[in-house]
């Protein structure tokens, strides 16, 4: 795990060098969430929005919507894919985003239309972190944990 400025920035992940990042799961499903510099950028989550199972998108829509007290926005995904799982805990607990992004406040699973390219757009390793940095630097992101 790199950190950087105070943002965990986990090496093993595949990110938008935006604000989304991506994990494999196997059997052709894979993770997504939010970085933890968006998450400090947008504020303490206090509504999210999933799509509900089955439902199809294509790249670029979003899979959620997250708002705060001064930002809404949504969860791009980054390939066409249905949604199979979504987490309920962040339903319930918008404010988890906050405090685990990159474990217990997952967003949702799901399964590309074509799983060998999903990860084509997506960066990973040091290119990655290099850019998230350089992220980081222009928006000036010193990232925080909100406690409950």
């Amino acid at each position: 795990m790199s950190e950087y400025q105070g943002c965990e920035l986990p090496d093993d992940l595949y990110y938008d060098l935006d604000y989304v990042w991506v994990r494999p799961e196997g059997a052709g499903l894979f993770t997504i969430g939010v970085t933890d510099p968006a998450q400090t950028m947008s504020g303490r989550v206090q509504k999210a929005r999933i799509k509900k199972l089955g439902v199809h998108l294509e790249a670029r829509r979003h899979v959620a919507t997250l708002e705060s007290g001064k930002w809404a926005g949504g969860v791009p995904v980054p390939f066409d894919c249905t949604v199979v799982a979504r987490n309920e805990a962040v339903l319930e607990d918008p404010h988890l985003i906050n405090v685990a992004p990159y474990s217990d406040a997952w967003i949702a699973r799901l399964r590309p239309d074509d799983p060998a390219h999903a990860l084509e757009r997506l960066s990973t390793g040091a290119a990655a972190l290099d850019a998230l940095k350089r992220w980081i630097d222009r928006y000036q992101v010193q990232c925080l944990r909100c406690s409950d």
